[in-house]
């Protein structure tokens, strides 16, 4: 028995080999890699089956026609490895429809050429038997379209594996071996045959299909150890690095494998040397994250992080890698830069907040401004009914009764003009206006306001305020914190009481106290006073109304200019509220301090 048919039932085990690894490129054609290789494995099968045939021929004839079949396997071949190539190493746009038209016009007039030698002699210029090896071998002189034809596959050839060197040395190691087992895989077949063209190891026997036997070891290798066809390296990392995301890979040991380059935008302490490290130490200066890595597999939730972006928000998600059958591998860390949508949800919550605290200012507004105009229209309404009681007697002398009706109407007349004057500032919001203001002109005119009602209760008030004591606020505001302080001392105090006014400067503020000989305080209502809810308001000595209100506004507006309010009271013993205003400021500085705008609400 020759040894050419040990040799062919090598070759058809090459074969067996090359439809294997078409097969599983079939089972994987939803990826385009896949398609191009599984073709390049499926006609190169055509050149081994072909050439397996060929050395048991034994006459020109079978031999011709078995080389007619191997041609389809030596012409498309390196067309296929050429496109799986580009597809392989990130190139996938080159291969369209008209530059696959254009690879496959040379093979096709070879083939052309192949089938009709006959004719012009001019792929082969002559062929004949060789029997020096013990069996019929075809023997040929190549022609011209011949050497065209091996020019044009081994220029495909070379330039492809230097599109696969160019990928291996800037792959991440992980990708390396891949890629390693794609280069000498695709060296088998053509290694052989540029052996054997070149002539620097004689053999009658053309060795080149044998290639593929090793060709098909290295490829099998790379498929079921590395999953080689899964995708694309090249590929896989561009996608990998362009994500906006950071993405960093750990197995199950925490030991980094991957990260991609926002991830280095993230984590400062990540760079090409992290791979291998712990994530004790790439994940040091983050212990939240470290902690949910190890201790367990998978979550989400929001994240502040202080590093090269410092003080970023990321919604960072945390899942197992897993291999097929879902057996963990590993596990990857996602993190999303929310910060922007962070900071909108807080500004709406702000916003929120200020539309709240807004609003409520409007309402307590309006109450205040009821609280204040009623007394001076309920006594004018009181001295309507005694003046015409007294016009009715003519025997009575009614000029006191008109003329303290004139006084308060004039006084009524001056505090609606002015609420009113002070609303349409108002019209754009809460406005500030500090100026420098007398404070015993502003204590003497609440008092005017409120001397009916302390006279009907036949309560004193006296001021201890002198002139020439100067304070720097809002103008309106003052006045509306004396008259509701004044109007509460009234208010608590018994007929025969007394409400005392003084002020004292405190470093760079004015101290004014109200301090009266009312009825004081219990504990319980203490606790709601001048705090953030409203207040119970309590009825008076003379059975008076209040809203609650007048205290929690006298406090905002305080604040407002820049003060502090508190009290000081034990039941039957009277109550004493203080307020701090600030001093005029410099000369040189008296521009105003600041100005607070912010709209009310409709």
């Amino acid at each position: 028995m020759n040894y050419n048919l040990y040799l062919s039932a090598l070759l058809m085990a090459a074969t067996c080999c090359c439809l294997m690894m078409a097969f599983l490129s079939y089972r994987r054609r939803y990826l385009p890699i896949a398609v191009t290789y599984g073709l390049g494995m499926f006609v190169s099968s055509f050149y081994t089956f072909g050439y397996a045939f060929e050395i048991v021929s034994q006459n020109l004839d079978h031999i011709l026609l078995w080389l007619r079949i191997e041609y389809v396997g030596i012409l498309l071949g390196p067309v296929f490895f050429f496109l799986m190539v580009l597809q392989y190493t990130g190139r996938e746009a080159w291969v369209r429809t008209r530059n696959v038209i254009l690879l496959m016009i040379v093979p096709l007039l070879s083939f052309i050429a192949h089938t009709t030698n006959e004719w012009h002699h001019l792929f082969y210029k002559s062929m004949t038997i060789d029997n020096s090896a013990g069996f019929p071998l075809f023997s040929f002189e190549k022609g011209p379209l011949y050497q065209a034809q091996v020019l044009f596959s081994y220029t495909l050839f070379f330039i492809g594996v230097l599109f696969l060197v160019q990928m291996f040395r800037h792959a991440i190691p992980r990708m390396k071996k891949q890629i390693a087992l794609m280069i000498i895989g695709s060296w088998g077949p053509f290694g052989f045959s540029l052996v054997y063209l070149s002539g620097v190891l004689y053999s009658p026997i053309d060795i080149s299909p044998f290639g593929f036997i090793i060709s098909g070891v290295f490829y099998m290798w790379g498929i079921f150890q590395f999953n080689m066809l899964r995708l694309a390296p090249l590929a896989w990392q561009k996608v990998f690095e362009s994500m906006q995301d950071a993405v960093i890979v750990f197995d199950l040991d925490h030991v980094l494998t991957s990260f991609n380059r926002s991830a280095r935008g993230v984590i400062e302490e990540l760079h090409p040397k992290s791979i291998g490290q712990p994530a004790s130490l790439v994940l040091a200066n983050y212990p939240l994250l470290l902690k949910k890595l190890i201790e367990q597999t998978s979550f989400a939730s929001n994240v502040q992080l202080s590093g090269m972006q410092s003080n970023k928000f990321y919604n960072v998600h945390l899942s197992l890698v897993t291999h097929r059958g879902g057996k963990p591998i590993g596990k990857m860390l996602l993190l999303s830069d929310v910060t922007e949508a962070i900071q909108a949800e807080n500004q709406l919550r702000d916003n929120a907040r200020q539309l709240t605290e807004l609003n409520t200012f409007k309402d307590r507004m309006f109450s205040v401004v009821a609280h204040d105009i009623r007394d001076p229209i309920a006594v004018l309404v009181n001295l309507m009914d005694l003046l015409e009681e007294e016009i009715q007697d003519f025997g009575r002398d009614s000029e006191e009764i008109i003329q303290e009706m004139r006084q308060q109407i004039q006084n009524t007349f001056a505090l609606v003009e002015g609420l009113l004057e002070w609303f349409r500032s108002q019209s754009g919001g809460q406005v500030f206006h500090p100026v420098e203001r007398d404070l015993k002109h502003s204590v003497d005119s609440s008092i005017r306001l409120l001397r009916l009602r302390s006279e009907n209760k036949q309560i004193q008030i006296i001021s201890n305020i002198s002139p020439g004591i100067s304070v720097y606020a809002d103008k309106d505001m003052l006045d509306l914190i004396l008259r509701n302080l004044l109007s509460n001392s009234i208010k608590f105090t018994n007929s025969g009481g007394r409400i005392t006014l003084n002020a004292d400067r405190v470093d760079q503020h004015i101290v004014v106290s109200v301090s009266d000989t009312g009825e004081g305080i219990s504990n319980e209502q203490a606790r709601s006073l001048l705090q953030d809810e409203y207040p119970i308001s309590a009825t008076g000595t003379d059975g008076e109304r209040g809203i609650g209100l007048g205290l929690n506004l006298c406090r905002e507006f305080v604040h407002l200019n820049g003060g502090e309010i508190w009290f000081d009271s034990k039941l039957s013993q009277g109550s004493h509220f203080f307020f701090s205003i600030p001093v005029p400021p410099e000369p040189e500085a008296t521009q105003p301090l600041f100005s607070i705008k912010a709209g009310i609400g409709a």
